[in-house]
């Protein structure tokens, strides 16, 4: 076994029969396993081999010499080098790089880069459609000659676009086959289509111009960061795609993340009127088929522009020019489960190791972007007005402690004034509350049994739409039930819905006006980027006069009719513990604030934003109120300055679960008598965690909090080694932590 698992440039890279080479392999392993290049073949390091591995074989890496440790006698040979291109060095090293700051197992990381193994296998031949060298007799039809027209002078083409040129059925086609008119070949398929480097982008302001010009100049340049910071509506993503041409024009490819699938839409089809064509798309609603294709043209560089989700970073690219990091602020780039990274923090690193440029974009930058670009690490373009003139919204708070809304309503008097008058002028609005299904919580009014997941430490979620109860976390779902499960109550007609979700914000809408065209926007009604494009034709359209949405329509998305929006529950971030309540509460509400009064004439009034709120004297309410973002962004700083919190500290977790709950009792108390202590070193716990049990599994939590100057891995690996943790409990490293549940 090689422990010391590495690929260096300067190692020996090709290996031919008999010498031995470390194979490191996409499961949860801590190193690479030595095999045998058998007689006649050779490797190279990054070449994609079979593997024998107990009975069924595996796909692996050759990741470089063998540690020579095992005896040869007992040695495997390779089986097949795969034929797929190599996995690219920048590629290697950032699984390297992954695998040992979030100390997750080096072949853990590699699968994140391996996630379709048959895209190993060589690309299969598709059928395709030609017109016959003799052609025969056949009865003629209309159908049956636009058929024919477009093979007449065109190349072959595949049944469903052959059927669809020639605007008829695919029997049409298969009948001419067999009339021996046309016939088959066989052909490897076509490959994707050429983004337009050269064709001209929409005009740009001065600033935008400057932004783009700087960024632009940077690519080929070798490694340097970006910050394009912007106001909502400011043209961030037209400036950024000049960088991406850039990127183009020198046959390199760009990535582009974005941190929800659904932001996708817009997004598209702004890249096509820009590109003239689609870019490459990698996220989770893809078909295996699809996701084959789409990384093998990757891996070989035909894929000129990606866009995806945070996975597409792990993608082979050969040739990266450019990153780019939408949204760089969302907490949605954090993936929790699995390997625990944070993909924009990633990214950066990805852009390091290729020496390349990253653009991290953003209206609100991350509080650790901020301070990174205020000592000069990061290069910071400001655009500080909307494009082509187009005003920044009036921001007010609505005090709901004046407001005495009967426990019923959750729409004030006042907004629904600012209401009337919207959908009177014929324009839109919005009604922003972060809270899907009908209700949080159900109980019942003659016990007080509040409806719990048997499986998580938390509420069932109504969602009267499906009529059901849900569980956010597991999935968990049952139907609604008549009488309570209390099995010392049983009374039927008793259980009552608490509290709003954006169903029951759609109900209340509905009897304040009546006949109202609304459309319900959260991750349970857009689940695909085609839901996404639907929603967005209907909201452009104007098919409604009211969106009443989560957290997924807060950013990205452009309605010109869109003149108000009312946030319901301007406090709902604020409760809790988190580091990062204050700093996500606000980037939440500013990103939603600036969907308002996006349209560019210039006679358009601006947007309004109505925010119902209880703490209207928080710092927060009033940094939004008065627009002073670089106040509030100077208050958190100094906050977490003081208490030594990231940026300023570094934190990690520790997550201690099992589904014995006294094995994870004993667990965690051995890892907080075995905690590191020192200068600069704090542990805090255990303790259950705020979500003490997840989809059945008993939950405790350690924080390691330290200086700036330590480094945490190191710590973390002697702590776990010395502590007595039984093989049945779990526990999980999260480097940096976002989410504290």
């Amino acid at each position: 076994m090689s422990e010391d698992v590495t690929s260096s440039s300067d190692e020996k890279t090709q290996y031919i029969g008999g010498e031995q080479v470390a194979v490191l392999l996409p499961l949860p392993l801590g190193a690479a396993y030595d095999y045998l290049v058998p007689d006649g073949m050779t490797v190279g390091i990054g070449d994609f081999v079979d593997v024998p591995l107990g009975h069924s074989g595996s796909r692996g890496v050759v990741w470089g010499p063998g540690a020579g440790d095992v005896d040869v006698a007992k040695l495997k040979n390779i089986k097949a080098r795969c034929v797929a291109a190599p996995l690219p060095p920048a590629s290697a090293a950032f699984v390297d790089w992954v695998s040992k700051y979030t100390l997750a197992m080096p072949g853990a990381v590699l699968r994140m880069c391996m996630s379709v193994p048959e895209a190993l296998d060589p690309p299969k031949l598709i059928t395709a459609y030609v017109a016959s060298a003799t052609p025969k007799e056949f009865k003629s039809t209309a159908a049956r000659e636009r058929v024919l027209a477009v093979l007449k002078d065109g190349p072959p083409r595949i049944l469903s676009e052959l059927a669809m040129e020639a605007g008829t059925g695919t029997g049409v086609v298969k009948g001419l086959l067999a009339a021996g008119v046309i016939e088959t070949v066989s052909q490897a398929p076509p490959p994707p289509p050429e983004p337009d480097f050269a064709q001209a982008g929409h005009p740009l302001s001065e600033a935008q111009a400057t932004a783009a010009d700087q960024m632009c100049a940077a690519v080929g340049d070798g490694f340097s960061v970006h910050v394009l910071d912007g106001v909502p509506g400011s043209g961030k993503t037209e400036v950024y795609f000049e960088a991406v041409a850039r990127a183009l024009s020198m046959g390199k490819q760009a990535l582009v993340m974005l941190p929800e699938i659904a932001l996708g839409a817009q997004w598209r089809k702004r890249f096509n009127d820009r590109f003239g064509c689609a870019p490459m798309e990698w996220h989770s609603d893809l078909t295996r088929t699809q996701k084959r294709e789409i990384w093998r043209t990757i891996s070989k560089g035909g894929a000129r522009v990606v866009v995806g989700a945070r996975s597409s970073l792990f993608l082979p690219y050969p040739d990266l020019g450019l990153i780019v990091a939408d949204e760089e602020h969302d907490a949605a780039y954090k993936q929790e489960d699995g390997v625990i990274y944070n993909a924009r923090d990633m990214a950066v690193v990805r852009a390091n190791i290729g020496k390349i440029p990253i653009v991290l974009a953003s209206a609100t930058p991350s509080l650790e972007t901020a301070v990174n670009a205020a000592s000069g690490r990061y290069v910071t373009q400001h655009l500080p007005e909307r494009h082509a003139g187009a005003a920044l919204p009036d921001i007010s708070l609505i005090d709901m402690r004046a407001e005495n809304l009967p426990a019923t309503r959750w729409i004030s008097d006042t907004l629904r004034g600012a209401l009337t008058d919207v959908i009177d002028q014929g324009e839109q609005a919005m009604l922003f509350l972060n809270r899907r299904g009908y209700a949080p919580l159900t109980l019942c009014r003659a016990c007080g049994h509040r409806l719990q997941c048997p499986q998580c430490s938390a509420w069932l979620v109504e969602h009267r739409s499906l009529a059901r109860l849900q569980c956010h976390h597991c999935g968990h779902n049952i139907p609604l039930p008549e009488i309570c499960p209390n099995e010392e109550c049983g009374v039927e007609g008793k259980l009552a819905a608490c509290g709003p979700g954006v169903e029951r914000l759609a109900e209340e809408l509905e009897g304040l006006f009546p006949g109202i065209r609304y459309t319900l926007a959260a991750s349970d009604t857009i689940q695909s980027p085609r839901a996404a494009e639907e929603l967005v034709k209907t909201i452009e359209d104007h098919d409604v006069d009211v969106i009443i949405g989560t957290q997924i329509v807060a950013k990205g998305y452009h309605f010109p009719m869109l003149t108000l929006v009312g946030v319901v529950d301007a406090d709902l971030g604020l409760a809790g513990g988190d580091l990062r309540a204050a700093e996500r509460t606000f980037q939440l509400l500013y990103q939603v604030a600036g969907r308002a009064g996006r349209d560019q004439r210039q006679d358009q009034k601006p947007g309004r934003v109505m925010m119902q709120t209880y703490l209207p004297d928080h710092p927060v309410m009033k940094a939004l109120a008065s627009g002073n973002r670089e106040d509030f962004i100077a208050t958190e700083t100094h906050a977490r300055e003081t208490m030594h919190m990231p940026p300023f500290g570094r934190l990690a977790a520790l997550i201690v679960s099992g589904k014995d709950e006294n094995s994870v009792e004993r667990a965690a108390t051995a890892l907080g008598r075995a905690a590191p202590h020192g200068d600069g070193i704090q542990v805090f716990g255990p303790a259950p965690a705020p979500i003490s049990m997840l989809r059945g599994k008993h939950r405790r939590r350690l924080l390691l909090k330290t200086r700036k100057d330590i480094a945490v891995q190191p710590l973390l690996k002697r702590w776990i080694k010395f502590a007595n943790v039984p093989r049945k409990v779990r526990v999980q490293i999260d480097i940096d932590p976002y989410s504290f549940m």
